[in-house]
């Protein structure tokens, strides 16, 4: 805590124009470091200055020794040793200046915009270099001076009143390139890589009117009955902690950028062990959220590049997101389609435009091909359970295409992004010889095979403005189970003008595949994807920045969002795969405070609706009763501590 203390200290004292060192130990700061820390260069007549009175440069002597009574001071604090503190002497208060405050940004006690702004600080035309012979003859008035100059100069520096910040979107996708240097530490590794930790803890508690399935997040209606009265639960959530790190490590080449992230949560699995078997409620597992490497390349000031390895957000689908206090399941099946998966990607950005800051950038990425199958043994999920993706023997192709403008220039607005996304991908379920029913054994001695294919197109929106914050998305597509789209349907046989059939199981369990004969050929079913579309508008009012409140007073942090979602799938592709919910839907309100840069305060209150596919025949049960929607009213009072 006291080395907190002291860097907090000292960064405040440099760079925001108020001394916080003792009155004692500013009256040792010769003159010619009071206008370094004022940011100013000096004039003719403080260098004629300089010339009568060397012992008021801040130097060190031929034996190395340092006169600077600052530079000493930081030493005596630990903030710098004497090895840097001998590096900073000679040149003029200009280039020391700069080289203290490269010293500091290294240590990462200043940021890079802090680095700027003192580097263009002027002292104003009526200020007056103070005579150094003064400060020897009258020390207190040449410290008042001297104060008096970082003041005035201080308030040069404010090129404008603090406001309080528009609301910006949860994702800003990144157009303008990673900055070189430009991640602040917590911690500096041998390798020489830089780390910046952060995170949140959430604690929910939440009250379900009707939740059938018994998870701590809503599912859509129809997934089975509900029992008598819908079955209401309450739950006390807090398994979201979520916890992550941004690197940047520093490349030779100065147009390089070499950064990443590792990011990883709580809200997976739980335990299932002796220690664990009665408790494993309270022992959620860490899974992995976000892990990859990014390369960028700058070619000049109006292009630059980048290439991604490792798992992120997909292009498709994942762009644009509501703000929701309800995270787990984030508005699955009710129009918001996402998904994070290991992918290669590049892109190129292009400025366009510097008035608005209007950017372009297209981008490509390979993305592993899955479909959210649920094998025969769960715990074969991933040898078997999405092995039919991956036996297409081909990767998942998207893309993404991004343009950006600043549609507000008020400040604390975010720039505005008009997004387009799309996929393309195949899956391949395989029945072996074992299971090829006999009547098609000898059609298909070796086995058989059936195909299908997923598409998706997205076209989305995120507009901030000072005084409201509009974010949309619009999706269509095939086969979106794995994207939290198309009420969680994949594919359906197509046994249309088939005799004779018989069904096998695919090898991984997660699928059935149908045989039958065209006339007199076997043949195997096609397998169609089903249909869907869906989507979201979420409307964000920054009311604090609405009612003018004071950006540094406890009620800063209101805000307000309205939400509607909804997804389906279409009627005639469910009816073909015999299913009884066609499609949901969400309103949704909520209000946050922010008390402080570390806790939240939020109630959130949704109405979640399913209904019925329109098919003939019998209905759906919900309350044990054939009905044509379900709905849930959920309640959600969080708090969110963030680090």
């Amino acid at each position: 805590m006291r080395v907190f203390l002291r860097l907090l200290t000292v960064a405040v004292f440099l760079f925001s124009g108020n001394l916080l060192i003792p009155a004692q130990e500013i009256g040792k700061v010769p003159i010619g470091m009071a206008q370094v820390m004022s940011g100013g260069n000096g004039d003719d007549k403080n260098k004629k200055s300089d010339k009568k009175d060397e012992s008021a440069k801040p130097t060190e002597t031929a034996t190395g020794e340092i006169k600077d009574p600052l530079v000493t001071l930081l030493i005596k604090k630990g903030l710098l040793n004497e090895t840097e503190g001998k590096m900073l002497g000679g040149g003029s208060p200009a280039e020391q200046r700069d080289r203290l405050a490269n010293l500091l940004l290294q240590k990462g006690l200043i940021t890079v915009a802090e680095l700027d702004a003192i580097r263009v600080i002027q002292p104003p035309a009526t200020t007056e270099a103070v005579n150094v012979s003064s400060l020897k003859a009258n020390n207190e008035t040449a410290v008042k001076t001297a104060a008096a100059s970082v003041n005035v100069n201080s308030v040069a520096a404010q090129t404008a009143p603090a406001v309080i910040p528009a609301i910006a979107p949860i994702r800003v996708l990144q157009l303008e390139g990673a900055k070189r240097d430009g991640l602040i530490p917590d911690l500096k590794l041998g390798s020489g890589a830089k780390v910046k930790f952060y995170g949140f803890y959430k604690t929910s508690l939440v009250w379900d009117s009707s939740n059938p399935p018994g998870n701590d997040f809503p599912l859509p209606g129809f997934l089975q009955d509900s029992g008598p009265d819908g079955a209401p639960e309450f739950h006390l959530k807090t398994r979201a902690f979520r916890f992550g790190a941004n690197f940047e490590w520093l490349d030779p080449s100065p147009k390089l950028t070499v950064t990443g992230k590792v990011e990883i949560d709580f809200e997976g699995d739980f335990t299932r062990s002796n220690n664990r078997n009665i408790s494993s409620i309270r022992s959620s597992q860490p899974s992995l959220r976000l892990a990859w490497v990014r390369i960028d390349k700058t070619f000049d000031d109006k292009r630059a590049a980048y290439v991604l390895f490792g798992q992120d957000w997909t292009p498709f689908g994942s762009s644009t997101v509501p703000n929701t206090i309800e995270t787990t399941g984030f508005h699955l099946a009710y129009g918001n389609i996402y998904e994070r998966a290991p992918q290669v990607r590049t892109g190129v950005n292009f400025l366009l435009s510097k008035n608005r800051n209007v950017r372009f950038q297209p981008e490509f990425a390979l993305v592993l091909p899955f479909f959210g199958n649920t094998p025969s043994n769960p715990a074969d999920q991933l040898g078997l359970g999405e092995r039919q993706g991956v036996d297409s023997n081909r990767p998942e192709l998207q893309g993404r295409f991004v343009l950006q403008f600043q549609l507000d220039k008020a400040a604390g607005v975010a720039p505005a992004q008009l997004i387009a996304s799309w996929t393309e991908g195949k899956r391949r379920a395989i029945v072996t010889r074992a299971n090829v029913p006999a009547a098609f054994l000898s059609a298909f001695p070796n086995g058989a095979e059936v195909e299908s294919e997923r598409y998706g197109y997205t076209g989305e929106f995120q507009l901030p403005t000072r005084w409201f914050t509009l974010i949309g998305k619009y999706y269509n597509g095939a086969d979106l189970r794995a994207y939290f789209g198309g009420q969680l349907f994949s594919v359906f046989n197509d046994t249309a003008g088939l005799t004779g059939t018989a069904s096998a199981t695919s090898i991984d369990g997660s699928s059935t595949v149908v045989f039958g004969f065209d006339g007199t050929r076997a043949v195997v079913a096609p397998q169609r994807s089903v249909r869907g579309q869906g989507g979201f508008i979420n409307f964000g009012l920054p009311l604090s920045r609405l009612f003018g409140a004071d950006p540094k007073g406890r009620n800063a942090g209101w805000t307000a969002y309205l939400h509607y979602g909804y997804d389906e799938a279409f009627a005639r592709d469910v009816r073909r795969l015999g299913a009884g919910r066609g499609k949901s839907d969400v309103f949704m309100a909520n209000l946050q405070y922010k008390m402080n840069a570390f806790i939240t305060f939020a109630y959130e209150a949704s109405y979640f609706r399913t209904r019925a596919s329109n098919q003939a025949g019998a209905l759906p049960l919900f309350r044990g009763i054939p009905s044509r929607e379900t709905h849930n009213i959920r309640s959600e009072f969080a708090t969110i501590f963030n680090f």
